[in-house]
């Protein structure tokens, strides 16, 4: 057994390599900084390969997939992401374009190809991380907010497809919340409310996956979220998405 997870150098990703060691499962470990996948490494009770990948670059994602195309990977985890912060207008244009070819293209990418190959052999799991965001607009961090709704919709429609096609393969989407990870600091932001441990939400996730749910919401704050907010009035949810994300910067 054999898993693939991208950003798995610290936060969810690590958590979840622990983990899924632990299972049995060997796995291939993808972030861009080798030095922190080596300290994971370390940790892991089965066999581990590290490949270093700056997932916003598209040829590099292709060339991840022809490097391990014919390692019989079970579960693949598009876990790397990133945020940007700022208002739409002001917010800088490269950072978000690089967000955007590491929280869609890549996933795109690579959910695309493993899925061909899974189809195939009529079994595997894909489980994509996207974010709560995914359920509602977020001024201030708009293109990220954005990109994991891309992700969700993606997801959900890969879903119905497998479903219709009669397929072993299952496809989840884990939804968190705020959770007690580097991302607040990459996209610098401190979160408004309090996170979730990022081992909780990866233990909660996996069970989940091999469960075989669609959409993984850990805690009973987001979820109920996200059932109030689908009776809240789309402008009244945007008043409330931006007191938010400027509390996330009047935190810094």
């Amino acid at each position: 057994m054999k898993a693939l997870i991208t950003g798995a150098s610290s936060g969810i990703g690590r958590d979840m390599a622990e983990i899924l060691s632990a299972k049995g499962y060997d796995l291939i470990l993808v972030a861009r900084r080798v030095d922190r996948l080596e300290q994971v490494k370390k940790k892991l009770k089965t066999n581990v390969e590290i490949v270093a990948v700056d997932l916003s670059d598209r040829t590099a994602c292709i060339n991840l997939y022809e490097q391990v195309k014919d390692e019989n990977i079970d579960i693949l985890i598009n876990n790397a992401g990133l945020g940007v912060f700022g208002a739409f207008d002001t917010s800088d244009l490269q950072k978000e374009l690089a967000m955007i070819d590491t929280n869609i293209t890549a996933v795109h990418i690579l959910t695309k190809l493993f899925l061909k190959d899974f189809k195939a052999r009529n079994s595997g799991y894909i489980l994509n991380v996207a974010s709560s965001a995914a359920f509602q607009p977020g001024p201030l961090l708009a293109s990220y907010y954005a990109s994991k709704a891309y992700v969700l919709r993606l997801t959900e429609a890969i879903y119905e497809e497998l479903r219709r096609a009669g397929s072993s393969v299952h496809i989840s989407e884990l939804c968190p919340g705020p959770v007690h990870t580097e991302f607040d600091s990459v996209a610098d932001v401190k979160f408004s409310v309090k996170g979730l441990e990022s081992r909780y939400v990866a233990e909660y996730a996996i069970t989940k996956m091999f469960q075989k749910k669609l959409v993984i919401v850990p805690g009973t704050t987001m979820k109920l979220a996200r059932f109030f907010g689908k009776f809240t009035p789309e402008k009244q949810l945007l008043k409330v998405a931006y007191h938010m994300q400027k509390r996330k910067g009047d935190n810094l």
